[in-house]
């Protein structure tokens, strides 16, 4: 094995800042930790290799730091507690043996148990060293990467936090990591499982053993498929059919390039248009046996659940984003404005603006909310450098703090929903509050821009882009209906007379008489837009007072009428939405 590099040592310290001196660079966990053994298995022989194990196989891990020779150093002279893992980062022979002298020299139960390094494979030194201080050594593939194992050790203690003993986890419940899910595959289906995204880059396997191929070995030491290997699937069609079609595709074995049988899955998002939602695939070497019979349906039920897996993962807002939204009365709300406020870098105090955006149409899938949420934040962003936007459900939000010329607000918003439809496909209402007193009331001006597009919604385009103050007929209207809408007995029974006369006589009575009350009484204006003759109208009128019992000289009853028959309506509408 060749020693650590300078780049590689430095890529590990700069993928996990907080692995070296932060907190989370040393994990305790309770309960029995796990197994050097299966830590190993887990890791897999193309990763690491055990040297040596004074103790046995069967000690137990609760606890790994990333350390380099600094690091080492400083803890033996602090005295401090030690974990029962180090990975030894660029850390030459002499620091190596010095440091396990010294811990050689504390009690057995202060001593760490497993040191990792991709030089002690071939050090006498270390290995004699590591012996007469009772601390187990593996040797790491050269070409493996510290920002890779660290995440995969974390990931297995994590996963075995507080089980009990004897207790097997359950690995395909809610909580089921990629990880345990290609253990889970390998383990029914037989063979070696890796779960790759869309791009090809290797999000999680199972344990390997000497049948690995070298594509296998590759795509795992360089975290994604070798560029050659890759152009000869795509030549194969490969990638064309995990995109096109849920089937699980049986690949041969080629000698040549030294590849042996396979079996592949994609692993799409559910719901959407398949191929624009590719999240990835998996890959089923086969190993000493045969596949498992059932092999194909195993992976099918993978695909789903790594679906879900991935999805969440994608879908999971950073910590920022969580008090961006939070801030807009989601996820809880009940934030400490002053707090949320310093973490973002937006003053508390001093007005600012609310927008609200809507997609109008067919529903908008997730692909749509993706592509909203990304051109916002960027427009946002280059209109004001400290607004913040988050996408809640089918609906997105921008906050432009201490900004309060509404003019100009809506001049924006109105120039923003333009450029974006001219950009893309998407077709879009927007609502403004304006001025928004301080942080504090964003989520209350969140939910006033929603009642406004909840209201607007059947008069688009007219309000397209509007202020509650500008639509407030039609909100306050709206949710007048759909207070009648929600409270059974306040629908009049009279009009269901009417409704069913229609339908059972192919006539147009409710038609008729919304025309009517829409032109304020006016019978030649409505017969013409009825495009029937006068007559025909009053005849029509009579005919539906007569059945309702409706006097449509009162005005009272009118009044009534209209609010129903515009409940009718909004319902209607709604359910051909």
């Amino acid at each position: 094995m060749t020693p650590d590099t300078t780049a590689d040592h430095r890529s590990a310290r700069t993928a996990t800042p907080r692995a070296v001196t932060g907190d989370d660079s040393r994990r305790t966990f309770d309960g029995p930790g796990v197994a050097l053994r299966e830590l190993l298995g887990a890791l897999g022989a193309t990763l690491v290799e055990l040297v040596d194990a004074p103790l046995g196989e069967e000690v137990a891990i609760r606890s790994v730091v990333l350390a380099d020779s600094d690091d080492l150093a400083a803890e033996i002279a602090a005295h401090a507690p030690m974990s029962d893992m180090y990975l030894h980062v660029g850390v030459s022979e002499h620091d190596a043996v010095t440091w396990l002298r010294e811990v050689g020299a504390r009690a057995a139960a202060q001593r760490p148990r497993v040191v990792l390094s991709k030089t002690a494979g071939e050090s006498g030194g270390v290995r004699a060293a590591a012996q007469r201080a009772g601390v187990a050594v593996v040797a790491v593939h050269p070409q493996a990467r510290w920002d890779h194992v660290y995440p995969l050790i974390r990931r297995m203690l994590d996963r075995t936090r507080g089980a009990r003993d004897g207790e097997e986890r359950d690995l395909l419940a809610a909580d089921t990591d990629l990880f345990g899910l290609a253990h889970i595959i390998a383990q029914h289906a037989g063979g070696m499982v890796t779960i790759e995204d869309a791009h090809s880059h290797v999000l999680a396997y199972s344990a390997s053993n000497d049948a690995a191929d070298r594509l296998r070995i590759q795509s795992i030491l360089g975290r994604e498929g070798p560029r050659e290997y890759l152009r000869i699937l795509q030549q194969w069609g490969v990638f064309d059919r995990l995109r096109q079609s849920d089937e699980v595709i049986d690949l041969p074995a080629h000698d040549e390039l030294d590849i042996k049988h396979r079996l592949a899955v994609g692993i799409r998002r559910p719901g959407d248009d398949p191929a624009a939602t590719v999240l990835g695939a998996i890959w089923l070497q086969e190993g000493e046996r045969p596949f498992e019979p059932g092999a194909a349906e195993v992976l099918r039920g993978a695909s789903a659940i790594a679906a879900r897996i991935i999805s969440r993962s994608l879908d999971a807002p950073s910590t920022e984003a969580l008090l961006i939204q939070r801030l807009f009365g989601a996820r809880g709300g009940g934030v400490d404005v002053p707090s949320v406020a310093g973490a973002l870098g937006i003053p508390v105090t001093g007005p600012g603006a609310v927008i609200g955006f809507a997609l109008t149409g067919a529903a908008p899938g997730a692909r749509d909310r993706e592509v909203l949420g990304s051109a916002l934040r960027l427009r946002a962003g280059a209109f004001r450098r400290d607004a913040l936007a988050t996408v809640l459900g089918d609906r997105a939000y921008i906050l432009l703090p201490r900004y309060q010329s509404a003019r100009a607000v809506t001049a924006w918003t109105r120039q923003l929903v333009d450029q974006l439809e001219s950009a893309s496909a998407l077709v879009l209402r927007a609502a403004i509050a304006v001025p928004v007193p301080d942080l504090g009331q964003v989520a209350r001006a969140r939910l006033e821009v929603d009642r406004v597009l909840d209201s607007t919604a059947a008069t688009f385009p007219k309000d397209r882009v509007t202020t509650l103050a500008e639509s407030r007929t039609a909100v306050l209207l709206g949710e007048i209906l759909d207070l009648l809408a929600a409270r059974p007995e306040l629908h009049d029974p009279r009009l269901t007379a009417l409704f069913d006369y229609d339908r059972t006589h192919a006539a147009q009575l409710e038609a008729s008489v919304d025309h009517y009350l829409r032109h304020h009484g006016d019978v030649r204006a409505a017969a013409t837009a009825l495009s029937i003759h006068p007559n025909t109208l009053r005849y029509r009128l009579r005919r539906a007072q007569d059945i309702t019992g409706i006097d449509l000289d009162d005005p009272a009853d009118r009044l009534l009428l209209e609010l129903q028959l515009a409940r009718h309506r909004r319902g209607a509408d709604r359910s051909r939405g």
